[in-house]
């Protein structure tokens, strides 16, 4: 089986996992990076969304055979002033009610502000469209997004 290195939340680290395997597999099972969720297993809900560079995509749907010498980011790893701001803004604006989704929202929402600091809400809603709440919390996750990006400004 050959391995993948993958730089994991900024340290360099070596899947041994088959190629075909699912990122979401690799973390959870192989790394024990739990943060990120299994929702549908297909890429509908958006659950298990990570960033692949600088893009947030669902780890459901990245297979180890494309991931080598990739950057990957988890919630785990999520950290610096976007993050800082983002979560504040999540507590502040009371946004979690249930959780299963909100490392994915994290997600999403940082690789946002970091591409738009004064993201309008057409830009909130498409870059959070692939990510599904079942709680209903989005106007408050549009209320914090917005709250972080005036933070950072």
């Amino acid at each position: 089986m050959p391995m993948v290195q993958v730089t994991l939340n900024g340290k360099t680290v070596t899947v041994n996992s088959a190629p075909d395997t699912p990122l979401l597999w690799v973390l959870r099972c192989e790394l024990g990076l739990t943060g990120t969720k299994f929702g549908c297993g297909v890429g509908i809900c958006g659950a298990c969304t990570v960033l692949v560079g600088k893009e947030p995509k669902p780890a459901c749907r990245e297979l180890v055979k494309g991931i080598n010498n990739a950057r990957v980011t988890t919630i785990e790893g999520l950290d610096g002033p976007v993050a800082d701001a983002l979560r504040k803004a999540w507590i502040a604006c009371d946004v979690v009610q249930c959780g299963y989704c909100q490392s994915a929202q994290l997600i999403a929402a940082a690789a946002l502000l970091t591409r738009r600091r004064a993201p309008s809400d057409a830009d909130i809603n498409a870059a959070m469209k692939d990510i599904a709440c079942r709680c209903g919390t989005f106007p408050r996750i549009r209320r914090a997004i917005h709250m972080a990006a005036s933070a950072l400004r």
